[in-house]
């Protein structure tokens, strides 16, 4: 003991709880007292230890934390520096306070570096309790600890008042579905399924085969349409009705997770599975005890989308941005944030779509021919998290006759302006650039589109190639499936023969590199800035790089992650890469949605400039990770067309 503390015996002995002994009393305090090193992560005490003293820490960190599961996860309490006391909790041991609890030690301390702690003994507190420092000491640091765990106990509790209905979302999947499912064999009789349906009061059955695994699922509507709308027998089996691979989702998923899945997906039952035994199902998850769990009003929001009318249509936006808010308060990831929100839109914009045709119907009567509706921008994009501009563009096919061209493109352009009229209503304004189905250059047959893509090709302009992008950020939303594919197909074979378009797009990304990230933060654009446009800067060219990459690729139309998954498919990036794509796209959107929403929740101007003051640290240094994946995205594009970066 004597060799382990002298390089620490002036410490301790200016310690207050020392300090004031003569030299021979501090020599037998410091003989019945010990010193030990623990390694990182070593733990200094475990939560059913007995305690005997204290540790003074004389060297590294600490942290005193409570086991929340029986996983192991843990919630750091305090962090304890050098100079600091661990074990004032036990004081009440050596006081001679009895216990009305069995375990009164609940939490656990460990090492976060390398520490050296003195273990000091009741019977040393003992000796120097006598001394009005000492227990000033110990009276003033026991005080600021309980001072500082109420201080934290309120904030909890005003934290969960705020969540309020939003809590459901943290949630796990086994915390509220219906468990154990209904289960029957593929062989089972359809009328023996319904039978059960009745006597279980279930609206599904799931449907697994003779190892116990998933085969399907059977809803009321699947009986109705299969069976009873369509005249079948009632002999038949449960195989012969069922939906094959259903959706389903995994037990430790969350809320969120599940209404994302449900919302993107078009489904209302999901079959929950166990992830450690692929195909079993463990339980249940329908849109009604989601609903349950969750305030109605809110997600009420999709049937308030369709029904709206032209007096009503305006309120749905709110509707949204009320989840929007729900959403970003419970730190919900950026991406499935907006999976959520962009599922809404859509049926938003959809449901204009309609009103709009129903509108022409009543002058024009039905489509002269099949038509395709398709978003740009960042609806196309599926990164529209507040109503924005109007960006979108009409396909229609080709008549077979010259004369019913006109006729077509009379029909149309009334369609195109209906939307736009309708879409205006909903709370989108038009777009500034007039890139609008209401507008001649974004609407048209598949021959007029294939024209106008030959002369963006021809004439790669700054101008054409920034259209060019806008116009890449496609995405189909409604209307005619073959059209669709129809079109995605010209625009292929377009972009195939007008190569030096995007050899022109591939040159302007390598004229605007993404600065490299050696340098500090504020100095990464060049000159010292105090933030930066995380469109012009992050954005675009993470977009424009990818556009550029997947048209190389002959990859057209989709979300941003879409053409990276097929890029990664195609075996053009790796997986690596591609997690690190994943990575930087969420930590743009996750800092451009967070500074848009606070701006508009304070009614200021919204922007895309960032202020480097207005960011946490963490941001600050994930945005320049982020920023050098996008440069890698950058060189990968450029290196593409044949040109060094």
């Amino acid at each position: 003991m004597e060799q382990e503390s002298k390089q620490y015996e002036q410490q301790i002995k200016n310690h207050p709880l020392f300090s004031g002994a003569t030299a021979a009393e501090f020599g037998d305090l410091l003989k019945k007292c010990t010193v030990k090193t623990y390694k990182k992560k070593e733990r200094l005490l475990y939560s059913q230890s007995p305690r005997n003293g204290l540790l003074l820490i004389l060297k590294g960190v600490t942290e005193v934390y409570v086991l929340a599961d029986k996983n192991r996860d843990h919630e750091v309490l305090e962090v304890l520096e050098a100079g600091e006391i661990i074990g004032f909790s036990s004081l009440a041991d050596f006081l001679g306070e009895p216990s009305h609890h069995e375990h009164s030690y609940t939490v656990e301390v460990r090492a976060v570096e390398e520490a050296v702690c003195l273990h000091v003994p009741y019977e040393v507190m003992e000796a120097r309790w006598h001394q009005e420092e000492v227990r000033d000491y110990v009276l003033r640091h026991v005080a600021v600890r309980l001072r500082d765990i109420y201080a934290s106990l309120a904030e909890q509790v005003h934290l969960a008042s705020q969540w309020g209905e939003s809590d459901p979302f943290i949630q796990r999947v086994q915390d509220f579905m219906t468990s154990p499912p209904v289960l029957i064999d593929r062989d089972s009789p359809v009328q023996d399924v319904a039978g059960i349906m009745v006597e279980r009061n279930s609206s599904s059955v799931v449907v697994v085969n003779e190892d116990g695994s998933l085969a399907g699922i059977i809803t009321e509507k699947d009986l109705v349409q299969r069976v009873v709308a369509a005249g079948t027998s009632e002999s038949g089996s449960a195989e012969a009705v069922m939906t094959d691979k259903p959706f389903t989702i995994t037990k430790n998923e969350y809320y969120y997770e599940a209404m994302a899945t449900i919302l993107l997906n078009g489904v209302k039952h999901l079959p929950v599975v166990d992830e450690y035994r692929p195909g079993r199902v463990v339980g249940m998850v329908t849109l009604s005890d989601l609903l349950k769990k969750k305030n109605r009003g809110k997600f009420d929001v999709l049937h308030e989308i369709e029904g709206s009318d032209e007096s009503t249509l305006p309120d749905v936006k709110n509707a949204i941005y009320d989840i929007l808010a729900n959403l970003l308060h419970d730190d919900i990831p950026t991406r499935h944030t907006l999976e959520i929100v962009t599922k809404l839109y859509d049926r938003l914009m959809r449901h204009c779509v309609d009103l709009a045709e129903e509108k022409v119907r009543e002058k024009y009567g039905p489509p002269p021919l099949p038509y395709a509706f398709f978003l740009m921008g960042s609806g196309g994009r599926a990164e529209q998290f507040m109503l924005t501009d109007q960006d979108h563009f009409l396909v229609y096919g080709d008549p077979d006759r010259e004369e019913d061209r006109e006729k077509a493109e009379s029909y149309f352009r009334a369609l195109g302006n209906e939307i736009v009229l309708w879409l205006e209503r909903a709370g989108y304004k038009r777009c500034d650039g007039n890139m609008m189905a209401s507008e001649t250059n974004w609407r048209g047959t598949i021959t007029h589109w294939s024209e106008r893509l030959r002369t963006w090709g021809l004439r790669a302009t700054n101008d054409n190639i920034l259209l060019g992008h806008n116009f890449l950020a496609f995405r189909f939303l409604c209307g005619d499936e073959e059209l669709k594919d129809s079109f995605v197909d010209m625009v292929r074979t377009q972009f195939e023969k007008s190569r030096i378009f995007l050899f022109r797009a591939a040159e302007q990304e390598k004229n605007s590199p993404v600065p490299t990230l050696d340098h500090p933060i504020r100095a990464l654009f060049r000159v010292k800035k105090e933030g930066i446009d995380i469109k012009k800067h992050a954005l675009f060219p993470f977009h424009h790089s990818l556009q550029i990459l997947a048209a190389h690729s002959g990859i057209y139309g989709g979300t941003p992650l879409e053409m990276a998954e097929e890029l990664k498919e195609n075996g053009v990036i790796t997986e690596s890469f591609m997690d690190d794509l994943t990575f930087a796209y969420e930590i743009i959107l996750k800092i451009r949605v967070e500074q848009s929403w606070n701006r508009y929740t304070r009614g200021e101007q919204n922007t895309s400039e960032i202020k480097f003051t207005q960011m946490r640290s963490r941001d600050k240094e994930e945005l320049m990770i982020a920023l050098k994946t996008v440069r890698a995205l950058q060189n990968k594009a450029v290196s593409a067309y044949g040109m060094m970066s």
